[in-house]
């Protein structure tokens, strides 16, 4: 653990330091072999519990699968932004390359914090970073806008939960995670139990985020490149969704009691934003409200309160970082080669692009749930949970799997199969550059279908 942390620390002046000739060639490869050593960490879960190199440090099988993916994350999100920033001054391809590193290292801070407070700054420090990447290297002038909506969504949690951090720490003196497990609930009326739970997840459920909430997330997508869309569908989804299982354990007494609303709701956001499928043309929006109804079955498989809902939602957020952002590299180099990002003005990329589209197709049920790719392991197991705790729930979960099967279909027809138009006659080739990073997110899956013990082996 310690020399992983020190080897991204030592990224920053790496960054800062290497001749312009070699930049992106030095920073690929040296965040490359920190995302190979973190491959290490990954064992059979019941060998090991927590791991700790200091005292406010510590790794678990929770934190651990999510480690990993945010190291393998930062060479690919290097490589996705060249094309984009290569024609920029050299100070800001560092700037933007400085971000990335930076958010790499507070992202490991927080996964790896043992205390509520630390992980509380580490993450906003990672929201921050998120939101200079999204209104700063966007590609539209509605960036700022979008930008705006990310601040004042993500602000107005965290607020709450900053609050009832402090009100935690103010009853118990302490604020380790370990600690509060077993802790006493704090001495409060019922009404003040239902807020100091409400304002403990709003936090989490905005940046995850749940239907309702989530207004900020199609607009950060739509105008953010392409590191910043893998950032927001990977890696701060896959925070709050990490928050959200650490804190939920010591909200256990209310938990039980409130469950029953917070469910309906993620689950109507599941198959309101699969409707909202139906009427969208936008390759980025359509990806991004993909995300929205996939962290609303997360969070219903969480707050029930379950070993399987638990299990689930690990296996399901892991996988959608993958096959999200892997669909978002798609659509950003199709929209590249294209000009458009309408799935009508796109279509008939099979004939000129045939490796782009195998890649888009794999992404495609990647992300739609075919057996046995990991994410139908995930969604089949927080069904399953769910229709245990109420079988009603399975009418829901049901139907907007059914539209997701669908819509996925009709997708890749209109996108890669349907008529070609006349615009997109003389492109030429993508680089290989784009298919490398494709493929090292797209492989990961493959590797879990074979060992899907290195990460749904956890549970409470």
């Amino acid at each position: 653990m310690l020399k992983v942390l020190i080897a991204t620390i030592l990224l920053l002046p790496t960054f800062w330091l290497t001749c312009p000739k070699s930049l992106s060639t030095t920073t690929t490869t040296h965040s490359l072999l920190i995302a190979l050593t973190t491959l290490t960490w990954l064992k059979w879960t019941s060998e090991t519990r927590w791991t700790s190199p200091n005292t406010y440090m510590a790794t678990d099988p929770l934190s651990t699968p999510h480690l990993v993916l945010t190291c393998w994350l930062l060479p690919l999100m290097i490589l996705a932004s060249q094309n984009h920033i290569s024609p920029e001054p050299i100070s800001r391809q560092r700037t933007h390359i400085i971000l990335l590193g930076s958010l790499l290292t507070f992202s490991i801070f927080a996964l790896s914090a043992t205390e509520d407070i630390i992980f509380y700054i580490m993450f906003e420090a990672t929201v921050i970073r998120t939101l200079i990447i999204v209104t700063g290297w966007g590609n539209q002038t509605e960036r700022l806008t979008a930008g705006s909506y990310f601040l004042i969504y993500t602000v107005a949690g965290s607020l709450r939960l900053l609050v009832a951090l402090l009100l935690l720490l103010q009853s118990t003196r302490t604020l380790p995670m370990l600690v509060l497990q077993y802790s006493q609930p704090l001495q409060l009326k019922p009404w003040g139990h239902m807020i100091w739970w409400a304002g403990c997840l709003l936090a989490f459920l905005v940046k995850m985020p749940l239907y309702g909430v989530h207004l900020w997330l199609p607009n950060a997508h739509v105008d953010a490149p392409a590191a910043g869309s893998m950032v927001l569908a990977a890696v701060v989804l896959n925070l709050a969704g990490y928050g959200l299982l650490r804190m939920i354990v010591m909200l256990d007494p209310v938990s039980n009691e409130l469950a029953y609303p917070f469910v309906i709701f993620a689950l109507r956001g599941f198959i309101l934003t699969r409707s909202i499928w139906l009427r969208q043309t936008h390759l980025k929006s359509l990806m991004a409200y993909s995300s929205v109804g996939l962290m609303g079955l997360v969070a219903g498989g969480i707050v029930i309160l379950t070993a399987w809902g638990f299990w689930g939602a690990i296996i399901l957020m892991i996988g959608h970082g993958l096959a999200s952002s892997a669909l978002f590299c798609v659509a950003i180099t199709a929209s590249e080669g294209t000009l458009s990002r309408t799935m009508v003005l796109a279509g008939g990329l099979l004939v000129f692009f045939p490796l782009t589209a195998v890649w888009c197709f794999i992404a495609i049920l990647a992300n739609s749930a075919l057996p046995p790719l990991p994410n139908v392991m995930g969604q089949l197991i927080i069904i399953t949970s769910l229709f245990n705790w109420s079988p009603w729930t399975f009418v829901l979960s049901g139907l907007a799997t059914l539209i997701t099967a669908s819509y996925s279909v009709y997708l890749f027809l209109m996108s890669l199969r349907g008529p070609t138009p006349k615009h997109i006659t003389g492109l030429e080739p993508y680089h290989s550059r784009d298919h490398l990073v494709i493929t090292m997110l797209l492989m990961p899956i493959i590797v879990l279908v074979t060992k899907p013990e290195l990460i749904w082996g956890w549970c409470y």
